[in-house]
């Protein structure tokens, strides 16, 4: 079993396959990202648009689905952590909220934990798990349910969910990962709608 450390230092480039990834900057800007098998060679990048936009799709649909990743456990998008039927249905306790501006609607009825992380290839989450996890330590103690949210559930939400099962399970990246798609069939039909 290695520890999230080792799993970060032990990351190769080389394992990576050959990706185009669509990108849209902070800026607004617009680009075509496109990686080589193993890291070899330059990374390509081809301006797709001029910087119309704000760095970030609007979304304005619903998403009200619940991940169960533990019974004490689950993961979901703002909008999930905004409705309070859902989180009266998933009996809700707590609520780590790791988006960036997004607030928090009941704090009379919820213990919310708020880091405001943003959504950026360069943002360290790492830096955030140690409080993360033991604000979800906190919610078990008291026999709660902690529901982990960000804006869309799929970056900064699932990664803080796969660092504690990383940290608190002793579990692999890879089984973390499995694990946390497997109860959460959504978050991948999410991630690949985008």
């Amino acid at each position: 079993m290695h520890s999230l450390a080792q799993e970060i230092e032990g990351f190769s480039r080389n394992r990576l396959r050959k990706q185009c990834t669509r990108v849209t900057t902070v800026t607004g800007r617009m680009l075509l990202e496109r990686r080589s098998d193993g890291g070899e060679g330059q990374d390509q990048l081809e301006e797709l648009e001029a910087g119309v936009g704000c760095g970030f799709v609007e979304d304005k649909s619903l998403d009200l689905q619940v991940g169960v990743v533990r019974p004490f456990l689950l993961l979901a998008s703002q909008d999930a952590a905004h409705d309070i039927d859902t989180l009266q249905r998933y009996k809700v306790s707590h609520i780590l909220n790791v988006a960036y501006g997004v607030t928090n609607l009941y704090p009379d009825l919820f213990v919310y934990k708020t880091l405001q992380i943003l959504d950026l290839p360069d943002t360290d989450i790492t830096s955030h798990l140690a409080e993360c996890s033991s604000f979800i330590d906190e919610a078990r103690k008291q026999e709660g349910v902690v529901l982990v949210h960000c804006n869309a559930g799929v970056s900064r939400s699932s990664s803080v969910v796969i660092g504690y099962l990383m940290q608190r399970e002793e579990l692999s990246f890879e089984d973390a990962y499995s694990q946390e798609l497997n109860s959460a069939t959504w978050l991948l039909l999410q991630f690949l709608a985008k």
